[in-house]
């Protein structure tokens, strides 16, 4: 089989992504690649290389050196991290982009996998089930490239043939990987702190909802939606893919009837205006109908795991 790169290896995604991707085709034919020097521990069950994906010729020659012919490319900066240093947010989130659809353009490679995100949809969008094809506006550094990323996949498969795939990620939520700066990360770092003290602060208010879904319902959707025939893929920007939707409170509750002695506190950020200009729950019929997904935990099940596996 020829080898899959996975550039952005060490985020939340794509730790683990890779580690999926070997189990499936073997560790030798996916290369982790990352900024690290070194191979992360959990990742050097296969090959590792430092890449930069803004180093664009560093990228194009390892590609084409080594005949990788799939490339998912995972590097970006998440939407609270991208809020506090935007023009490298734009910088990272679009050039990388744009050398993986060239290569592919130039025959190189045979498909990309990009992920966009709920953050495409901004305070205009219908919140409740937000449609597949809808208004966006989205208010965020994170939110505008992610947009403007769909457009050029779209664009690139219409002019040039180019076989991208592409996901909205709602929030994800996972023991085996820690998140990278987003909006929805809070429900990650719960977990951590109800096993560690019994206490969160939660820097979201009780009632906001937000779509959200167990990582490993959005790996093995990630990895479903690129081995579908290609002429199901219907939607060359981005799908919408719904796990489960919950706010803090409801979130809290779910832990509480496992651990009664947790305790959450509120104290809202910056993020709070992030989170409310997206969507409450997501229509994903789309990508129900043309490549058959759905979606296996809701939030009771993937508390219960979390709580079981966070240490």
């Amino acid at each position: 089989m020829s080898k899959i790169l996975v550039l952005g290896s060490c985020g939340q995604i794509g730790t683990e992504l890779v580690l999926a991707l070997r189990s499936k085709y073997g560790n030798e034919t996916v290369v982790a690649a990352d900024l690290k020097e070194d191979c992360p521990l959990i990742l050097q069950n296969g090959p590792y290389i430092q890449l930069d994906a803004l180093q664009r010729e560093h990228v194009r020659n390892y590609i084409i050196e080594h005949q990788i012919k799939e490339v998912y490319l995972l590097a970006a900066l998440l939407s609270a991290t991208a809020e506090k240093n935007p023009d490298f947010a734009w910088k990272l989130n679009m050039e990388g982009l744009f050398t993986i659809l060239d290569l592919a353009k130039e025959g190189y490679l045979n498909k990309i996998f990009w992920p966009s995100s709920i953050a495409v949809f901004g305070p205009t969008t219908p919140a409740d089930q937000t449609p597949q094809h809808t208004v966006m506006e989205p208010t965020t550094v994170y939110g505008i490239s992610k947009q403007a990323g769909e457009r050029w996949c779209e664009y690139y498969h219409n002019k040039f043939g180019v076989d991208v795939r592409s996901i909205r990620y709602p929030g994800l939520i996972s023991y085996k990987s820690l998140p990278g700066g987003g909006t929805t990360d809070y429900a990650v770092d719960i977990f951590y702190k109800a096993k560690a003290s019994g206490n969160f602060t939660c820097f979201l208010g009780p009632d906001t909802m937000l779509p959200m879904m167990f990582m490993d319902d959005a790996i093995r959707g990630t990895i479903e939606l690129m081995e579908a025939p290609a002429d199901q893929i219907k939607v060359r920007s981005a799908y919408n893919l719904a796990g489960c939707s919950f706010s803090p409170s409801e979130l809290a509750s779910e832990i509480q009837a496992l651990q009664p002695d947790f305790k959450i506190a509120y104290e809202p950020d910056f993020r709070q205006e992030i989170a409310d200009s997206w969507p409450n729950s997501i229509d994903d019929s789309a990508a129900q109908k043309d490549w058959g997904w759905k979606a296996k935990f809701d939030t009771k099940a993937m508390v219960q795991v979390m709580l079981e596996n966070v240490k």
